[in-house]
Parts: structure tokens; sequence; C-alpha cells
């Protein structure tokens, strides 16, 4: 779906008549939330749950995240495997995703990007999923998503908010972007971690603080060693915030033609690849996109246009860099310690 603009008004603080309008059906969710998570008796895993979420519909760039920590504690020898709920695809699981089969139609496009680092369960089930993990071999599960889901202990939380958009107008879907109200997500947060560059952000970081909530900054950027031809190009996306893929490409030279937005997690279908196709050929410009939109062209049937398209797109790979991660590490490291300790 695409985020409906009142969400995330330029003049912070304000909100639309729409999200007036919209605030009972907002105040509803939330208690529905609570009353989920109140009467929902969690199941503890048999190895420690580190979940990596957000607070508000897409868009914060958790998945860089949470990838970006998973890395690193595979650096100190750690065994990893990922479980998420597989957004857009068919699989119920638990599924161990395998890339050279699977499609995002599957299982999603993010299991297929975190697949690539470490063996990844895909459940709608997390106790399951985390089960399944287990039995496979894993000894530290990293959780994509699933802050808002009460099934699963998580022995440490990350709340990742982006900088720039913060939590919008700060009302409850469908009034706003909020999952759930950010007073309640700080006390179950162990740590928050700020993504791209903006203001946004600042007040829930002065919020978080004053609980004694660690607040991290990230950047996401591709790496430096990644080489493009020179433009023009044709960008699309269809992500949380595709304007954040497009700024992007701006800050790292790339000329840009045109921007194409879709809704997250957007099937492409053969209509979209030849308008594609045809838009970047009217333009005599490349065409560009990020590695979710890749992984959700793979697999098209031979000499369709999808499979056209997913040959002649460029995909530009994005990391999230975290300033001060020693620090983000050692309070890894010790909740994993005092969670074993405390399942031995």
């Amino acid at each position: 779906m695409r985020e409906p603009r009142f969400w995330y008004p330029e003049k912070r603080n304000s909100a639309s008549l729409a999200a007036h309008l919209l605030t009972p059906a907002g105040y509803l969710y939330g208690l529905a939330g609570r009353i989920r998570r109140r009467s929902k008796k969690p199941e503890r895993a048999a190895v420690p749950i580190i979940c990596v979420g957000n607070i508000t519909a897409g868009g914060a760039g958790k998945t860089p995240v949470a990838i970006a920590i998973a890395s690193h504690l595979i650096s100190k020898g750690e065994q990893v495997h990922f479980l998420t709920r597989g957004y857009g695809g068919r699989e119920v699981g638990p599924i161990r995703v395998d890339p050279r089969h699977h499609g995002a139609e599957d299982v999603g496009d993010e299991p297929l990007l975190l697949a690539q680092l470490a063996p990844t369960w895909v459940a709608a089930n997390r106790p399951e999923g985390a089960a399944a993990a287990v039995r496979g071999g894993a000894r530290l599960i990293v959780m994509d998503d699933g802050f808002q889901n009460p099934s699963l202990i998580k022995d440490f939380s990350i709340l990742v908010v982006d900088a720039a958009s913060g939590i919008g107008n700060g009302r409850l879907i469908p009034a706003g972007p909020l999952r759930e109200r950010l007073d309640d997500a700080l006390a179950r947060a162990n740590a928050i971690v700020i993504t791209g560059r903006g203001h946004a952000a600042d007040g829930i970081a002065a919020r978080a603080r004053a609980r004694a909530v660690p607040v991290f900054n990230s950047i996401i950027r591709p790496p430096s060693s990644i080489k493009l031809e020179p433009g023009p190009y044709v960008a699309f996306a269809g992500i949380g915030r595709p304007e954040k893929f497009f700024r992007t490409l701006r800050d790292i030279g790339i000329e840009v033609a045109d921007e194409i937005s879709f809704p997250d997690h957007h099937v492409f279908s053969d209509r979209d690849a030849r308008a594609l196709l045809v838009r970047a050929r009217e333009l005599g410009a490349h065409l560009i996109t990020t590695e979710k939109d890749a992984a959700r062209l793979a697999h098209a049937a031979t000499a369709s246009p999808r499979a056209r398209l997913a040959e002649a797109v460029v995909t530009l790979p994005v990391h999230a860099l975290i300033a001060d991660m020693d620090r983000l590490m050692v309070l890894l490291v010790d909740a994993v310690a005092r969670a074993r300790h405390g399942r031995n």
C-alpha cells in the first residue's frame, strides 16, 4: 500500500481533517494491539532472540540494520539465523528460504536479502519458526520485524526510526503511521537506532534517553566499492519510502532522469515492466532500482517483460553503518550472555 500523504504533514505536529476523522479508528487499533500484547503469554525460545523492528508502517530501514547487526555477531563467531514473517509471500512456514528456488511471491522480498547473509526462516507462527531455526542449527536468532508480535520473548529489542520522517503526525493507523503508542514502544525497547539524516526523530531520541534507552545513529548508503556507469538513469522503487532511494542516488552523484514510485512490496506486472523499459528507451537511460525490488523481479518467466526488465536493471545495494557499533555490540553480547545463563 502507499502511505497516505496526511500521515507525514509538512508541518510537524499538525494533522489534516482526514487524520482527525480517522483518530477514533486509530484509538481502536491501538487498544486492540495493547489487549493482544497483554493477553498473549509469550513463549521463550531455546536460544536468545534479538528483535529489530519499527514503530511505523514501513520505511524505517530495519532490514539493513538487522543485516548489519547479524553480520557483526557472525564475525564474533555466533551461529545466527534470521526469523521473519515474509510479508507478501504465500508461504506460511516454518520454511527455510532457498534463494535458488524461492521467489518473492513465495517468501517475500526481505527474506531473500537476509538469506544472502545467514540461514533465514519464514514463519507466520514465530515460536514455531524459532523452533525450526534451532533444529536447523541456530544458536542465536535475529528477528527482522516482530516488535509488536507478542508470541515470543525477546531478549533484546531494537527500535528503528527514520530521522527524516520520525513518527509523522504521531497518530495510530489508520489516522497516522504508528503501529502503537510511542510510550508503549519505548517501554519495551532496549535500544533505538535512528537512520538517515533529519530532525524529525529528535523528540523520540530525547524521550528514549529520558527512559535510559540508549540511542544510536545510522546512515544507510551504498558500499564504497560500488561502481555505476554514467547516467542518465530511470530510477524506480516499490519500498516504504521511495524518495529515500531517489535521494541516495542524488547524494552519490547519479544523474536521475526520472523517478517512478510504486507501493511498498509492489508485485511488478508485465505491464509495469514494459512501461519501465519503454520509459528508459525514450530517455536513453539505464534503469536502476533497490535490492528489494530486484528480488521481486527474480524468477520471472523466461522472455517475459519482467525477465527482460530483471536483465536490464541495475541494482543498488545499501548497507547500514551504525555509529558507535562497538557500544551497541557490548549491549547485545551482554544481553545474549544473560539470556543463555538464564536458560541453563
